[in-house]
């Protein structure tokens, strides 16, 4: 669902990429509260999150290269604003999207550098928004176990397409560059991209299912999951006592993490070569309806990675082998690089706090 550039007149651009720029801002406030939650009072969250995030993203670049058919002559990939949100909180998520998104537009030319905004807004803060509220709804409901965690993925998933579908027609609607029917647009868009959102689910909730089964404390939407341990006393139940705040955790990320790389690489490096070669949806739509008459060349069109490939390689698969393993190398890193920066931002603002408290403590004795 990536939009190019001319679907979308520049004023609103320009508006959605002030939206854009402030979610982000919100966004990394927002992961330093984040980064810490799976361990309150201590910092091993952020210690387990922080090359997490990367790894999310670098996971969503590579996956979002596999576009797999949904109908004749259409095709779909993962947007995975769902997975980002489950796997390392909503705010974390959309750093980790923007991250993807701009990447890939100015690595890429995959999805226009004036159209940045929209995409972020819709792909990035959209699908995070309306999935993790959906999934926080559902979990209120269910049962609290593990499956209760991926059947919700699942739903949250599935709805965050359409839904992203809407923004984008709503989007059109006040600063479309064509005179196309809005009804017919969000008819259209709506329609693919609730088959889309199939794969999207499916994909999601494999994803999280995979992790919950061997690192549950590593999913951000799976904490408090496990009811408290029951004791028998005097005949009664009761909750036992808590494990102590600062118990460290049971074993390190790291080998999830590798995993995780190794397998983002093979999807990029290689899996990518069988993607479905057919339009994505809005490409499709947007032909089938002439939604981009008024479209306009990427100015990073002449990018030694445009359009996923390696200027100047000749054999097609190399080419794109090693376009997306450079990708996802990228992405992790950026993305790992930016949070354990938010990580450190934060630990220098408890830090300096602390010397504020310990200074005033200390002038009180004085007197």
């Amino acid at each position: 669902m990536h939009v190019p550039d001319g679907f979308i007149d520049l004023p609103v651009s320009a508006v959605t990429g002030v939206v854009a720029a402030g979610a982000v801002a919100v966004s990394l406030r927002g992961a330093r509260r984040e980064l810490a939650a799976m361990n309150p009072g201590t910092d091993l969250g952020a210690d387990r999150t922080a090359p997490l995030a990367g790894l999310v993203a670098a996971f969503i670049f590579a996956v979002q290269m596999l576009n797999f058919p949904v109908a004749a002559g259409t095709s779909g990939h993962l947007l995975g604003g769902a997975l980002a949100a489950i796997l390392v909180g909503p705010y974390t998520g959309i750093v980790c999207m923007s991250v993807v998104l701009l990447l890939q537009s100015v690595l890429f030319a995959d999805g226009g550098l004036s159209a940045l905004g929209v995409n972020i807004t819709v792909m990035g803060g959209v699908t995070v928004v309306v999935a993790y509220a959906l999934f926080r709804g559902l979990l209120r409901v269910l049962p609290r176990r593990r499956s209760s965690v991926t059947a919700a993925s699942f739903v949250a998933a599935l709805v965050s397409v359409p839904a992203a579908a809407v923004a984008f027609t709503l989007i059109y609607a006040i600063g479309g560059t064509t005179d196309v029917p809005v009804g017919t647009v969000l008819t259209a868009m709506v329609g693919v991209h609730v088959l889309i959102g199939l794969g999207e689910a499916l994909i999601t909730a494999a994803t999280v299912g995979a992790v919950l089964a061997v690192r549950p404390d590593l999913v951000y939407g799976a904490r408090g999951l496990s009811a408290p341990l029951k004791l028998r006393v005097g005949g009664e139940l009761v909750d036992a006592a808590p494990a102590p705040a600062t118990a460290p955790p049971a074993a390190s990320p790291r080998p999830v993490w590798i995993a995780g790389l190794v397998t983002s690489l093979v999807l990029a490096g290689f899996v990518s070569f069988y993607a479905s070669a057919n339009p994505d949806g809005l490409e499709k739509v947007a032909a089938d309806k002439g939604i981009d008459r008024n479209v306009e060349e990427h100015a990073a069109a002449d990018s030694p990675l445009a359009d996923y490939g390696i200027k100047d390689v000749e054999n097609v698969r190399l080419s794109g082998g090693l376009a997306g393993v450079i990708g996802v190398g990228a992405t992790a890193a950026v993305g790992s690089g930016l949070v354990w920066a938010v990580k450190r931002r934060r630990q220098g603002g408890a830090q300096d706090g602390d010397a504020q408290a310990q200074s005033g403590a200390a002038q009180k004795e004085s007197v």
